[in-house]
């Protein structure tokens, strides 16, 4: 309940003048509503009894009753509305705040945070976790504004007749008990339906995203299955939310009921006796049922708390995080490419199962580094660190000296530019992807980055051109042109460091190496790093750098690890060993077709 008026209290504070016009007006719809009791027994005094009484009602006096009543209700319909429309807009201007506060946490967080948490997870966060967040602040401003009715009615029920109040305010222990067992009961049941909704949710994800591999590997079945498990879970978990709470409004309401049966049951006897009159019973009677109202009020705002308190809970977790991945306050200040020094890193997702181990090189400013090595050594996890995706558990990467983590917040995006393995393209038009908000690009600038990139030609062929739309990740175009439009992107920002992660794998060999040769005479004098394969690629880096088992096995140019260097030589010339062993087997085929049928039987 404490953790629960806690979150209330932050919204309230967050939109005090909405908060203040919606209780407002649910002030004056509860006042209006214990007005109404108040004209409903003047109407019976004044005109109802008298018209019984003596057989007749005058015009005037009925005007009036009628005027009362109708200036009432109107006044009620008046603070409904201000309430309603007011208490939407504060709900979901917090909605929409605290979606905005987890998006822009999600991306100032390092993608080491980021691994350890599911994508399903985020989503729900940023989705049903808000949601119940701010749950209880639809009917806040009733429960607030309804009290003032419930002290209203309770005062002019003390007013009427004591006796019969302190008979009827009996059912408020027993609602405070109701609610006690009501918030026990059910807080374990939302947060474990708060947790599945999140296992839901990555389910889904992972099935969307992996569809390719779902379909082609045909596991539909499979898949429908395991989402189907655990929606299930999340079915019992709501229905057992649902059950408590099926439970709890009905008990709510009956308590009030019980009240005005006890009260009308007393009321009659004191009505025999003389100790209230006909009216002052029916003023009693009709503020006692209107005690049921507030109360079932007050109850939707309790029974949203639980939920509430989990969704907020969960939304903090996120936005207290720190990813530990402090920035300092240093600047780039130098131009050109930039030098890169990477001294005893040491790093691994794991604990105690390194990725990279006392890896130490440096690039100078302007030269092209060729990073090879055999599947799992290493070579990603460096490009992540040489842009401080991820910080190295020991040792150090510097740029033009400085530390990575002494830079100040933006300055490695404003001087290093990383074009990973997979590509993503947002659904928006080529230039929405080249530029992504950097500001008023000029054309010619990106121009000269797509013919960089290798990529002018199918874009000038666009539609649109620059213009046209390329759908959802870039679904309208082949896996060579996404990774040409990627590095086209890294390029417009005219990097200090350019990072190829194996960026032209989706490319032919003439393609990639026309970009690497147009990179190294036309990049500005960048520095680029690039993760290579192809000998051909390879050669036209000043330096390689071989890494194996995580560590720098050799480092030097291409012709000199040749001579020296046995895995390296093995791994470089491993395809085009391939291809000569292929053609061989190819000629001793057509061989053997050439003889006649009993020398190949022989």
């Amino acid at each position: 309940m404490r953790e629960g008026f806690r979150v209330i209290g932050h919204a309230v504070r967050g939109e005090p003048g909405i908060f203040a016009g919606a209780v407002l007006g649910s002030a004056v719809y509860g006042v209006m509503t214990v007005g109404a009791s108040w004209a409903l027994g003047k109407a019976t005094e004044e005109v109802v009894l008298p018209a019984f009484r003596d057989g007749h009602a005058t015009t005037g006096a009925l005007l009036a009753a009628a005027l009362l009543i109708v200036g009432v209700a109107v006044l009620k319909a008046a603070g409904v509305i201000a309430r309603r429309v007011l208490a939407g807009i504060m709900q979901y201007r917090m909605q929409a705040r605290s979606r905005r506060d987890v998006t822009r946490q999600y991306l100032r967080l390092p993608l080491a945070w980021h691994h350890r948490h599911p994508t399903g997870q985020l989503l729900s966060n940023a989705g049903s976790d808000v949601e119940a967040a701010w749950g209880p602040l639809a009917p806040l401003p009733m429960a607030v504004g309804v009290v003032v009715m419930l002290v209203t009615a309770a005062v002019a029920i003390v007013l009427v007749d004591p006796v019969l109040a302190l008979i009827g305010f009996l059912i408020f222990p027993a609602i405070a008990v109701l609610n006690f067992v009501y918030q026990r009961r059910l807080s374990p049941l939302v947060m474990k339906a708060q947790q599945l909704r999140a296992e839901v949710s990555e389910i889904a994800h992972e099935s969307f995203d992996g569809a390719l591999v779902v379909k082609t590997l045909g596991r539909e079945d499979d898949e429908a299955a395991r989402f189907q498990a655990k929606a299930a879970r999340l079915r019992d978990a709501n229905i057992a939310v649902g059950r408590i709470r099926g439970m709890f409004d009905p008990l709510l309401e009956a308590l009030p009921t019980l009240g005005v049966l006890a009260v009308l049951g007393f009321g009659a006897l004191r009505l025999s006796s003389g100790g209230v009159t006909a009216g002052e019973l029916i003023q009693v009677a009709y503020l006692f049922t209107l005690l049921a109202f507030p109360i079932r009020a007050l109850g939707w705002v309790l029974a949203e708390l639980p939920r509430s308190v989990v969704g907020w809970t969960r939304v903090q977790a996120v936005l207290s995080a720190t990813g530990s991945m402090e920035h300092g306050a240093a600047r780039l200040t130098g131009s050109g490419g930039a030098r890169v020094e990477v001294r005893d890193v040491r790093y691994g997702y794991v604990p105690g199962v390194p990725v990279l181990s006392g890896v130490t090189f440096g690039v100078r400013p302007g030269r092209t580094v060729a990073v090879v090595g055999p599947t799992g050594s290493g070579k990603s996890t460096l490009t992540q660190l040489l842009v401080r995706l991820v910080d190295p558990d020991e040792g150090a990467v510097l740029l033009d000296g400085t530390d990575l983590r002494d830079l100040a917040r933006g300055e490695i995006s404003a001087a290093a530019a990383l074009v990973p393995q997979q590509t993503f393209l947002f659904d928006d038009t080529v230039r929405g992807n080249l530029t992504l908000g950097t500001g008023d690009v000029p054309d010619e600038r990106i121009w000269a980055a797509l013919r960089l990139a290798q990529a002018e030609g199918f874009v000038s062929a666009l539609p649109k051109g620059l213009d046209t739309r390329i759908g959802e990740r870039g679904a309208t175009l082949s896996g060579g042109q996404r990774q040409r439009l990627a590095l086209a992107r890294a390029l417009v920002r005219e990097p200090r460091l350019l990072i190829l992660d194996d960026a032209t794998s989706s490319v032919d060999a003439q393609v990639e190496g026309r970009i690497l040769r147009g990179l190294r005479e036309g990049s500005g004098g960048s520095t680029v790093v690039v993760v290579a394969y192809r000998m051909a690629t390879i050669a036209l880096a000043d330096e390689v750098v071989y890494l194996e088992h995580g560590a720098v096995a050799d480092q030097g140019t291409h012709e000199r690890l040749l001579l020296r260097c046995a895995g390296y030589r093995d791994l470089v010339t491993a395809y085009e060993r391939e291809e000569a062993e292929r053609a061989a087997l190819g000629e001793d085929v057509r061989d053997l077709e050439d003889l006649p049928g009993e020398e190949v039987s022989a």
